[in-house]
């Protein structure tokens, strides 16, 4: 029963419409460094096929980095962000001229985009982006996108100096903020593992692939782990991307894009990799405040208000604050945590932080002779609170 469950998914994976592939730089080189060319030009048959099937594909790749620091000699991936940033740029072009060449002998047509956490981070930017890729695909192009690491300000990292969160630090979970953006149907993320064990298979021998995730409980968070030696990202990064799949509605599956015709399989329904299944599907606009923003403070509240939030679905009232951290404007994505400092929702605040720090622990009619005015009742509301 157990397989036939399993096989009904796998079945399900040929209705995607819409499908976002990751390709990760351990699949795209060979152990030398050196270009995959045999590999990339497999993917880019298969994914022709599933043109032809009129299915909407979008490709985020890694590579460039790893490719530049070859094409410049350099015995290993530098460590250094300026150095890793000139191999990117480097390394860029020719990455995008593979694909460019190989799409172009199967008349398929592809661009080009690069972006930063900023392009997700400020909305009318990610509007913009989100449209541009909807009439790309419209149009019966690929887009091949990467992120922009020659000119990313956040060094590669997860977290700037200051604390703050950044949208995406590495392209497992930027394919999902894009496949979450557009609504896609279903992540692919090929890497050179073959899906999600119940051990680090590189230290346990006698770890055993998990063929299907139901629900994401802290004992499967757990089972990430740090990247390949060529990578930057890992198990963590993966399972991350996939979480963000399945609560926008999307099912998501890691395999190994070493396996031969691994697309073919995946489509064919047979067991290969780890498939995550879909969890919930929030709206367009909670999906940008959950996952696709930069955090730019902090908001903690009570336990009441806590409550308040994750029971009854409530706005935060100023009553509920207990403290405010870090800078940032009306509009902005806070991340809101509990009294003992654990994140449990964002939100998007109608208050600054200098009005909020006036405002704690105060009453909603206390607002306008505290600080002269009033626009709204609520310091973040109901509409713009996400649960975590």
């Amino acid at each position: 029963m157990g397989y036939e469950v399993i096989m009904d998914h796998r079945e399900n994976i040929k209705k995607a419409q819409r499908i976002i592939f990751k390709f990760g730089t351990g699949v795209l080189t060979r152990k030398d460094g050196n270009i995959a060319l045999s590999r990339i030009y497999s993917f880019i048959e298969s994914i022709a096929d599933l043109k032809k099937q009129n299915k909407e594909i979008i490709i985020v790749t890694s590579g460039a980095v790893g490719l530049g620091a070859k094409r410049l000699r350099m015995e290993s991936k530098p460590t250094l962000a300026t150095l890793r940033k000139a191999c990117a740029a480097v390394g860029q072009g020719q990455l995008m001229s593979i694909y460019e060449e190989g799409f172009d002998k199967l008349s398929i047509v592809t661009s080009q985009v690069l972006l930063t956490d900023e392009d997700f981070s400020i909305r009318k930017r990610y509007l913009s982006l989100r449209n541009t890729l909807s009439t790309l695909l419209e149009l019966g192009v690929i887009p091949i996108i990467n992120e922009n690491d020659t000119v990313s300000t956040h060094d590669l990292k997860f977290y700037r100096p200051d604390g703050t969160m950044v949208s995406f630090g590495d392209n497992d979970k930027l394919a999902a903020l894009v496949m979450s953006k557009l609504g896609a149907d279903l992540l692919i993320l090929l890497s050179d593992i073959d899906g999600l064990y119940d051990d680090d298979p590189r230290i346990n021998k006698n770890a055993k692939l998990i063929p299907v995730v139901n629900e994401f409980t802290p004992e499967v968070e757990a089972l990430g782990f740090e990247a390949s030696k060529r990578g930057r990202g890992g198990m963590k990064t993966k399972l991350e991307a996939a979480k963000i799949a399945v609560h926008s509605g999307g099912t998501a599956i890691i395999a190994n894009g070493k396996n031969p015709d691994v697309i073919d399989k995946i489509f064919n329904a047979e067991e290969v990799g780890t498939i995550f299944l879909p969890i919930e599907n929030l709206s367009s606009r909670k999906r940008w405040i959950a996952y696709a923003t930069n955090v730019t403070g902090i908001v903690k509240v009570n336990d009441g208000a806590k409550k308040a939030l994750v029971d009854n679905f409530a706005s935060l009232l100023p009553s509920g604050m207990l403290d405010i951290k870090n800078s940032f404007r009306k509009g902005d994505v806070v991340s809101i945590i509990t009294s003992d400092n654990k994140e449990f929702a964002r939100g998007m605040v109608n208050y600054s932080s200098i009005d909020c720090k006036k405002l704690i622990g105060k009453r909603t009619e206390e607002i306008e002779l505290i600080l002269g005015y009033k626009e709204n009742d609520e310091i973040i509301h109901r509409d713009n609170i996400v649960i975590l």
